[in-house]
């Protein structure tokens, strides 16, 4: 199935900024993440997210996204790689028909040769605090490490791996065939060795010839302070084990932020809203703000209309890559009271008629908008 084009994935323009593109990905991160949503479909839709929004967040593979689309700059010859080239001549390594029609030799892969191990990948999911102040945590994964019986030979205590007679320690078989266009070698996997260019006769007990076992590991990672939904921390040399003596590979801790009952983030910054009563937005008070960092005073000046927002410089997040502190944007909302007793009617009558029903400056504006709108203006 070919895939579907990375902007409509995230639901944007072509055209869309960088802001955008990271709106989109947290909005549809949230909603398909599979510790969240438990449809079948979810895991495959989420990594059809994450693979979109790590090419469109970054400049250059989005530039080379845009030119070449999915089949990069290097997939030539109408989008055959070498191995689909190979493909459409019976097996045939592009590789080989060049080298023979030219003289040249192909190079081969060593089976030996050392090589490093494969990258894991673990989500993780963290409360709102820990991705503002950063934690340090122990998880546990499920890889493959070095058999201590054999030490990754694969082969039983006493006896060692034999060098495979039928391809002679090279992992692949080859036939030569003359044609018109010159020698055409064929090189193929040995079969008797599954490539490895080495037969074990005697297999060791406790991995059962493959060198590796299953374990869960501990280990302690260090959260760091900034970090957001989605984004992914990099563990070196703790992936699967190298082959041959080859480096291990890296684990990829990858992030799903809970949201907060009262905080919403955006970037570094952080919104809240804090409700007000009408006698306080009218005749002008100082409130308890709640922060990430402690409750601080907040002055509300006489005459504050709801939706009015407030900025608290520094009590947002730390960015995650050092570069200062986001800020705390604090929206107010004035509530309508209700149930109100005789009284509180009473004086808000008395209110209404001393006011006259006059309408203020801004009020005035409004109405004159509203005016216009039915008119058609």
């Amino acid at each position: 199935m070919s895939k579907r084009d990375y902007y409509e994935v995230l639901g944007v323009s072509k055209s869309a900024t960088k802001d955008e593109i990271k709106k989109a990905y947290r909005k549809l991160s949230k909603k398909y993440h599979p510790d969240i949503n438990k449809d079948p479909d979810a895991p495959e839709k989420f990594k059809e997210i994450k693979e979109a929004y790590e090419v469109l967040s970054d400049d250059k593979k989005r530039a080379q996204y845009d030119q070449f689309g999915h089949a990069g700059p290097n997939q030539g010859f109408g989008g055959f790689s070498g191995s689909d080239f190979g493909s459409d001549f019976g097996g045939f390594g592009f590789e080989d028909i060049f080298s023979s029609i030219f003289g040249g030799g192909s190079r081969r892969r060593d089976p030996n040769a050392p090589r490093p191990g494969a990258d894991l990948q673990y989500t993780m999911t963290i409360s709102f605090e820990d991705a503002v102040f950063g934690k340090e945590t122990t998880i546990e994964i499920p890889r493959e490490e070095t058999c201590h019986t054999c030490n990754g030979s694969g082969a039983k205590p006493g006896t060692s791996p034999e060098t495979c007679s039928h391809c002679g320690g090279t992992g692949q078989l080859s036939t030569e065939q003359n044609t018109p266009f010159g020698r055409i070698v064929n090189r193929r996997v040995c079969h008797y060795c599954n490539g490895s260019g080495k037969i074990i006769k005697a297999r060791c007990s406790t991995c059962g010839g493959t060198g590796k076992v299953k374990k869960r590991k501990k280990i302690s990672i260090k959260i760091p302070a900034g970090i957001d939904d989605g984004q992914q921390l990099r563990v070196a040399g703790q992936g699967e084990p190298g082959i041959n003596g080859g480096p291990p590979g890296d684990l990829y801790v990858i992030f799903h932020v809970q949201d907060h009952e009262f905080f919403e983030r955006d970037g570094d910054d952080i919104y809240c809203e804090m409700p007000l009563t009408f006698a306080q937005a009218a005749l002008g008070d100082e409130v308890e703000v709640p922060t990430l960092h402690g409750k601080v005073k907040l002055k509300i000046p006489a005459g504050t209309q709801t939706g009015t927002k407030f900025r608290l410089r520094g009590k947002g997040i730390p960015n995650v890559r050092g570069y200062g502190q986001g800020d705390q944007h604090v929206i107010v909302r004035v509530v309508t009271p209700t149930n109100l007793t005789e009284k509180q009617k009473e004086l808000l009558r008395e209110f209404a008629n001393i006011s006259n029903h006059r309408p203020n400056e801004q009020e005035e504006s409004f109405f004159d908008r509203v005016k216009k709108a039915f008119r058609g203006d």
